[in-house]
């Protein structure tokens, strides 16, 4: 058995595995727990009462979190020439079309989120094999395929996130840093879960929302109790 580290067994006796915390006491508890030298992401995993594997039961959407990521996203714009300037202007990091096309093609991925336009669908289609796997395919549903440029650049570069259950039933987000002050961390992760609540599908039944963690990069996970976060 491998030994626990003074700072892993000083987290684990503040944590209370038997206990569902409410969010505000988990949001100021993850902030305790972390001893990372660098500022630590703050996830959420939500494990729902859905099947995945039936198209009816799928969960997949977009939210904006009211304070961010606290991630610097590296947004790259596949366009034509005469909205290059609009996306430049929103804060893109990399604009252009055939250049990158065959960057990308050779194996570039260097981007957080790649956001196109209707019209060069038949460009960008062709990079699914390279895209797919890393989840950054452009899809309309998470408005990454839109004539709307500007717009799709300034929401992602403000903290608007895809997020999509896997084929466990648990929707995984990283919501912020530990660096947030508590009540932040607490009003991102409402926002989370608020989104997901609405996305129920019809389909399923019992219990939709089965439990919810939020932990930080290499921290124990601590267990919320779903009420508090309505």
């Amino acid at each position: 058995m491998s030994k626990l580290s003074k700072n892993r067994k000083l987290a684990s006796e503040k944590v209370d595995t038997d206990k569902l915390y409410s969010i505000d006491e988990a949001a100021k508890l993850v902030k305790e727990i972390t001893t990372t030298k660098f500022d630590a992401s703050v996830d959420m995993d939500v494990r729902l009462g859905v099947d995945p594997r039936k198209a009816n039961q799928m969960v997949r959407g977009v939210v904006t979190l009211p304070h961010g990521t606290g991630k610097q996203v590296r947004v790259l714009v596949l366009c034509t020439p005469d909205k290059e300037e609009e996306a430049k202007a929103a804060g893109a990091d990399f604009v252009g079309l055939d250049d990158y096309v065959a960057k990308i093609k050779g194996g570039w991925t260097d981007v957080d989120v790649i956001i196109t336009m209707p019209t060069v669908m038949a460009k960008v289609g062709a990079l699914g094999r390279v895209l797919g796997p890393r989840g950054l395919m452009p899809n309309p549903k998470s408005g990454t395929v839109t004539m709307d440029i500007a717009k799709a650049v300034a929401e992602v570069k403000a903290g608007k996130i895809d997020f999509k259950v896997d084929k466990y039933g648990i929707i995984h987000s990283s919501i912020g840093k530990v660096s947030f002050e508590a009540d932040k961390i607490e009003e991102n992760a409402k926002e989370f879960v608020g989104i997901i609540n609405k996305l129920k599908p019809s389909a399923a039944k019992g219990t939709y929302i089965k439990s919810v963690y939020l932990s930080s990069t290499m921290s124990l996970g601590i267990q919320i109790d779903p009420r508090t976060l309505d």
